[in-house]
């Protein structure tokens, strides 16, 4: 599915996916087996067999008849709550069924990103205590180190359907990452630049994906999510928003301030945001319309660096920041992607005095495919030539 596309149905089959490695196997014809939407439900039951479908967290409580009068063989069901002659059925049909968990603040089966919709709701009535997000942050601290194999399978579970609605979503996509720190304050120029930089390099075509929090993150997905609109929009949302300049004392007015620009200015671009519960204090910011959460912080990092194919731009960060420039550098270093994607720096007194993070970029670069595809730049605004240049 490519990026910016709707779940819009997939094409039914009759056939039923077998390979050399038994039933489970995924067809080998690269058909999209998935179901994730009730519409997408309706239209394969057209074809007269959901037989090596895999349905993923599909609420299937109204479509008992559907289910009783279709062949469910090899199907996987994931997730789906049903009445329970329609479970017993498509059981007796030989069909696997993970069964939906009670008393979650998430969906581990869950076949689509989260918006920020889903990850704030409930924020104008109890504030962000009562969200999913906050939620889901909490559940993660009580379990995280309590060795329950049933807890750690469920965030296994979950970060792996993640990643795969994130791998769906950015089929054909050229994603160029914004890394940054998540202490660069609303209202500083720092911001407005890196908002800046995010708008030019989205309406290139470019997708725009960050880590998903609050600071330079949420200022290149704000840009992003301003790319549509007129360029005094994104003066007067930075305005708006420098009202509150950081997440800190109040997560609540730091996020509502971001949906009052959504609310003024509806229908902005999507962009991607990879954000982790592991840094739960940092909440995920609300311009990023399409955002791949993650409990598992590794998972996250190694994710998002490896589906920029169209570079990445380093703003001035602390230890997160660092670790990304040398998380992208050491794949392009043994190319084991490919061949190295372009990597620019930015603020030359930072990555060469405070954090000289690009003297040890360069010797390692140094007479291997990676060099030409490195840049330090002085400001932001110097950024989107340098990527330009450094992808031929």
């Amino acid at each position: 599915m490519a990026y910016g596309e709707g779940h819009g149905g997939h094409e039914a089959q009759q056939a039923a996916a077998r390979g050399p490695n038994g039933p489970w196997e995924h067809r080998a014809d690269g058909l999209d087996r998935e179901i994730e939407t009730l519409d997408e439900f309706d239209q394969v039951i057209l074809g007269g067999t959901l037989s090596g479908f895999r349905v993923q967290s599909v609420d299937l409580t109204g479509r008992t008849l559907a289910l009783l009068s279709t062949d469910t063989s090899e199907t996987v069901f994931l997730g789906c709550p049903m009445a329970p002659d329609a479970a017993a059925k498509i059981r007796a049909d030989g069909a696997l069924v993970f069964p939906p968990v009670p008393h979650l603040p998430f969906d581990p089966y869950r076949g689509l990103l989260y918006t920020p919709e889903h990850l704030f709701k409930g924020l104008d009535e109890g504030g962000y205590e009562v969200t999913p997000d906050a939620l889901a942050y909490d559940w993660f601290q009580r379990t995280k180190a309590d060795g329950d194999i049933l807890s750690s399978m469920l965030r296994s579970v979950h970060d792996d359907a993640i990643s795969d609605a994130l791998d769906e979503l950015l089929v054909g996509a050229r994603v160029v990452g914004v890394m940054g720190g998540h202490a660069m304050a609303r209202g500083t120029d720092a911001y407005a630049g890196a908002a800046r930089l995010g708008r030019e390099l989205a309406r290139t075509g470019l997708t725009v994906a960050t880590g998903g929090g609050p600071g330079a993150m949420e200022a290149a997905n704000l840009g992003a999510y301003a790319a549509p609109h007129p360029g005094e929009m994104l003066d007067e949302a930075l305005e708006i928003l420098a009202k509150t300049p950081s997440f800190s004392p109040s997560i609540s007015d730091w996020a509502r301030a971001a949906f009052e620009v959504r609310g003024r200015w509806p229908g902005g671009a999507g962009s991607v945001g990879i954000p982790t519960w592991f840094y739960g204090h940092e909440p995920p910011n609300a311009f990023a319309g399409h955002i791949a959460k993650y409990f598992a912080n590794a998972t996250r990092e190694d994710g998002l660096l490896a589906r920029c194919n169209a570079g990445v731009v380093f703003l001035p960060g602390a230890a997160g920041t660092v670790q990304e420039v040398f998380d992208n550098a050491t794949p392009n270093y043994y190319e084991s992607r490919g061949e190295p994607t372009p990597m620019v720096l930015v603020d030359r007194a930072h990555w060469t005095q405070k954090l000289p993070a690009w003297p040890l970029l360069t010797a390692l670069a140094r007479e291997r495919s990676m060099e030409s595809r490195i840049a330090l730049v002085d400001s932001v605004a110097e950024a989107p030539e340098a990527l330009a240049r450094l992808s031929g």
